[in-house]
């Protein structure tokens, strides 16, 4: 198990890949992706160069010598959301809160319509600090429209997403940030996040320049139309992304208290000594599986090979990954659950890193023993996954999750502490233990795994 403060990971022995499962997995990502492919519109070339800001961060790591794009928040898009379908949001102002975890002195924000069926019509879109946690009032000075290509509106088409144009804007660590769009037409079903663990607010009209909250009467629980949050850091030189099911979505944390593990791992990212100087993308989808999409056409819940371009490599200054996902294979497999075909997907979201130069650090499945559907065949399936990531053939790093939150008494369950009550999700101690574990010096370095 990697620990908080343990030296150089281990050294990994090579192994041959197996073709014949390498060949079989090829064909249900190949057919998985022609139904539905994610766009991206959020690379290089849409970046801009901004001034040098100042050094804030508590990291006695050198600055860097100017700032650096990174993702400083990001939420994966889950599907359309639910009663959307006819009119979407027409005449109506979202107000998304989002919590960062890098500051900087420039933002941009990608908005998607990859689950929409018409073009969406942005009419009105700004950005500001909020003036307290979790509230919808911004802070004064703070509040600025958003553009798109030097417009005030943008239309993004079916399918695809827009980044806006840069901001400058001072922006603290740890600060929550309101991006608020407006539309004024039909704009068919919303594309969002589910299980946001955060409130979000909307209104009726165009209210995105309103600096109080009088207006936001409606409380929501998702992030509509927005999926990253990007910032011009003087405190990060790289971005970290957190590929993951719910216990990276943090569905059983604290809502409006940021207490998903990412958020912790961040905050150690920012404050420790000699840890590598990463901003997090928490890329978890509550449900999400490697090998099969979920349902609709396009599928909502893409399987994390399908979305693996989308939400990992489209994301900015990406330097490594973090693979968290598996155990809704081993529950929820259609196909029966089975340890080698789950083996050879995680395998293969290392190779398409390694081939974009990302290092990857890959995590144990945790235990869960006393969850609806439990059985002693799926616990021998978890085990056997686990054992393969344990000896190094796998990943180029690992933290190992069961280890460290299991049940010392009943190691096929999760310790009576780290537990939420559903004997899969992890409490909030159990989400700060996750991140406690996480050894940050395996961030560090190259791609080094031999599969």
């Amino acid at each position: 198990m990697t620990k908080r403060h343990a030296g150089r990971p281990g050294r990994e022995p090579r192994v041959r890949n197996g073709a014949m499962l390498a060949a079989v997995l090829a064909v249900v990502v190949g057919v998985s992706s022609a139904i539905y492919y994610g766009v991206s519109g959020a690379g290089d070339n849409a970046r801009n160069t901004m001034a040098e800001p100042h050094p804030t961060h508590h990291n006695t790591a050198a600055p860097a010598s100017a700032g650096t794009w990174v993702t400083s928040w990001s939420a994966s898009p889950t599907g359309p959301e639910p009663g959307t379908e006819l009119t979407g949001l027409t005449n109506r102002t979202v107000r998304n809160v989002v919590h960062c975890t890098a500051g900087g002195t420039g933002a941009r924000v990608t908005l998607s319509n990859l689950y929409g069926q018409q073009p969406l019509t942005i009419t009105h879109a700004t950005l500001a600090l909020a003036a307290a946690p979790n509230s919808p009032a911004t802070a004064p000075g703070t509040l600025h429209q958003l553009t798109f290509n030097g417009g005030r509106s943008v239309v993004i088409p079916a399918g695809q997403q827009e980044v806006s144009d840069a901001l400058p804007l001072r922006i603290p660590s740890e600060s929550d940030l309101l991006i608020s769009t407006y539309s004024s037409g039909g704009s068919g079903a919303v594309t969002f996040h589910a299980h946001a663990r955060q409130v979000s607010y909307a209104a009726v009209g165009d209210h995105t320049e309103d600096p109080n909250s009088y207006a936001y009467t409606q409380r929501i629980e998702s992030w509509r139309y927005l999926t990253a949050l990007d910032v011009l850091s003087n405190e990060a030189d790289g971005t970290v992304v957190v590929l993951g099911d719910s216990l990276t979505d943090g569905i059983t944390s604290t809502a409006g208290a940021n207490h998903r593990w990412t958020d912790h791992l961040a905050a150690r990212l920012r404050e420790e000594n000699g840890a590598p100087r990463y901003s997090v993308a928490n890329e978890g989808i509550s449900g999400n599986r490697i090998l099969t999409d979920g349902t609709g056409r396009p599928p909502a819940n893409l399987n994390a090979l399908t979305r693996f371009r989308r939400d990992v490599l489209d994301r900015t200054g990406v330097k490594a990954v973090v693979v968290a996902v598996g155990v809704n294979d081993v529950l929820h497999s259609p196909q029966g659950p089975n340890a080698d075909r789950i083996v050879e997907g995680l395998r293969e979201l290392t190779r398409r890193s390694h081939a974009h130069g990302l290092r990857v650090v890959g995590a144990t499945l945790m235990p869960f023993g006393g969850h609806l559907g439990y059985t002693n065949r799926l616990e021998s399936v978890r085990e056997a996954v686990n054992q393969q990531i344990r000896t190094g053939r796998v990943f180029d790093a690992f933290v190992d999750f069961d280890r460290a939150l299991r049940d010392p008494y009943n190691p096929r369950k999760l310790r009576p502490q780290y537990d939420s009550g559903d004997h899969l999700h992890p409490s909030d101690a159990g989400y700060f233990k996750m991140a406690d574990v996480f050894n940050l010096s395996t961030l560090k370095g190259s791609a080094s795994a031999t599969l």
